[in-house]
C-alpha cells in the first residue's frame, strides 16, 4: 500500500485529526493513537453497534492506542524515545499547549529533524482569533458557511455537515502527503499549520463573486447556488417529495424544457441568476402536479442533472454506493464507511482492529527502544497504562 513503513503519532481527537490519520492507515500508515486517561472523546459518542460508538468506529479502525503521562518527567523523555521513531505527528490541542508541554515542533525537530509535524486548530497558529476557542459550527458561522445556508424562510440555518472540520481534515491530510514528498527528496521534516476556518473559505471559489467584484455578500437565495437559477434549485412534487435540478448548463435547460412543451421559455434561462422567476414559476408548478414516481419515470428519460432529494437512511442503501465499495462491513457485521481514494496500483486495505485504551503501549515504547523491565517500572509509577490484555 501506499504508505506502508510511514509511521504516524496522533495526539488529536473528535473529528479532523483523527478522520485523515485513519486515511493514512487504509493505506498503510502504522498510526499510533496517544489517548488521555478517558480516552477519544468519540469512543462514548453517539450511537452504539457492537459495543462501540459509531462514530468511533469511523475514525479509529486499523490504528494502535498508547497512553503516557506527559506531565511527567519520565513520560515526557519517553515521548521524546518514541518520537525518534515516529514520520508524522497530528494534533489538535490549541495552540501553546504542545508547548507548555514540551512537544512543540521547535523542540521536537531537534530530537527528529525529519519529523513531519501537523497542527489543527480552528484558527491557525498565527492571527489574533488563534486562541479562541471553536468547534466546527462556530467557525462555519465565523466564516460565512451559516449565512450562506439561508433558509427559505430568510434566516440563518444550521449546516447538516461538519464542512470545517472535514475541511481541516482533508487540507491536514493533502498537507502532511507533500510534506512526506519533500522529506524524500531533502530529508528534512516540516511544519504544517491546518486552519479549519482557512480551509473551509478556500472551498469558496465558487461563490466570492459579490464579494469581489462588487464588495457585497451575496443575496443568498438570488444566486445561482442557492437558487436563483431555475435548473439549479430544489423542487416539491404532488406526494410532498422534493427533487432537484443540479445543472444550469444550457443545453439541460433546452432538453428539459422541450420535453414539457415550453421551450419559449429557454431565453429566460439564458439570463442571470436572480433573473429567471417566471422559468422557476413554471417548474414549482409544473413539478406539484405529480408525484415522484411520475417524475422519476419522466426525468430519467431526459439528459438532464436531477436528483432525488433522499433521506440519509435511503441514500446509504443505493447499489451504487455499495458497488463503489463505500459501505463495508467488517467480520463482525459492524458497517463502515468505506475508503473514498480509489487506486488500481496497491488499493487500500482499511484494518478493522478496533483498539483498547492503551492497549498498544508496552509494544510500541518496546520498539522504540525501551526495555520490559523499564516499562513495567513505569507502569507501577503511573507514567504509562498498565499493559492491557486484548480479547
Amino acid at each position: 500500500m501506499k504508505l506502508n513503513g510511514i509511521r504516524v503519532l496522533d495526539l488529536s481527537s473528535f473529528l479532523p485529526g483523527p478522520h485523515f490519520t485513519m486515511m493514512m492507515a487504509d493505506h498503510g500508515a502504522e498510526v499510533i493513537a496517544l489517548e488521555g486517561p478517558s480516552g477519544e472523546p468519540t469512543r462514548e459518542i453517539g450511537l452504539k453497534q457492537n459495543g462501540h460508538s459509531i462514530w468511533f468506529n469511523n475514525v479509529f479502525r486499523g490504528k494502535k492506542s498508547i497512553q503516557i503521562n506527559l506531565k511527567s518527567e519520565l513520560g515526557l523523555q519517553t515521548f521524546y524515545e518514541l518520537i525518534k521513531t515516529v514520520d508524522v505527528i497530528v494534533e489538535g490541542f490549541r495552540p501553546g499547549v504542545v508547548a507548555r508541554l514540551g512537544i512543540d515542533y521547535d523542540t521536537l525537530k531537534k530530537i527528529n529533524p525529519g519529523i513531519v509535524y501537523c497542527s489543527i486548530s480552528a484558527y491557525g497558529q498565527t492571527g489574533e482569533k488563534r486562541l479562541q476557542a471553536a468547534h466546527d459550527l462556530s467557525v462555519q458561522a465565523d466564516s460565512g458557511a451559516v449565512f450562506i445556508n439561508e433558509g427559505q424562510d430568510g434566516l440563518a440555518a444550521q449546516v447538516g455537515m461538519p464542512v470545517a472540520d472535514m475541511a481541516g481534515s482533508l487540507m491536514g491530510f493533502a498537507g502532511v502527503l507533500m510534506a512526506l514528498i519533500a522529506k524524500q527528496q531533502t530529508g528534512k521534516g516540516d511544519y504544517v499549520d491546518i486552519s479549519m476556518q482557512d480551509a473551509l473559505v478556500a472551498w469558496y471559489p465558487n461563490i466570492m463573486g459579490p464579494v469581489f467584484a462588487q464588495a457585497r455578500s451575496p443575496e443568498v437565495k438570488q444566486e445561482r447556488s442557492w437558487g436563483g437559477s431555475a435548473m439549479y434549485r430544489i423542487y416539491q412534487t404532488a406526494d410532498g417529495k422534493s427533487i432537484t435540478l443540479g445543472g444550469s448548463e444550457l443545453k439541460f435547460a433546452k432538453n428539459l424544457l422541450q420535453a414539457l412543451g415550453r421551450e419559449d421559455l429557454l431565453a429566460i434561462c439564458q439570463q442571470p441568476p436572480g433573473q429567471q422567476q417566471q422559468v422557476i414559476d413554471f417548474f414549482t408548478e409544473t413539478f406539484s402536479q405529480q408525484p415522484y414516481r411520475y417524475w422519476q419515470e419522466f426525468l430519467d428519460k431526459i439528459d438532464i442533472c436531477w436528483a432525488p432529494v433522499r433521506s440519509l437512511y435511503d441514500a446509504m442503501q443505493e447499489p451504487h454506493l455499495l458497488q463503489r465499495q463505500m459501505l463495508i462491513k467488517d467480520e463482525q457485521g459492524n458497517q463502515h464507511l468505506g475508503v473514498p481514494i480509489k487506486y488500481s496500483e496497491q488499493p487500500a486495505k482499511p484494518q478493522f482492529t478496533l483498539a483498547k485504551i492503551g492497549e498498544h503501549t508496552h509494544e510500541v515504547l518496546n520498539k522504540a527502544g525501551i526495555s520490559a523491565e523499564q516499562l513495567t517500572q513505569m507502569a507501577e509509577q503511573g507514567t504509562i497504562n498498565k499493559q492491557v490484555k486484548n480479547g
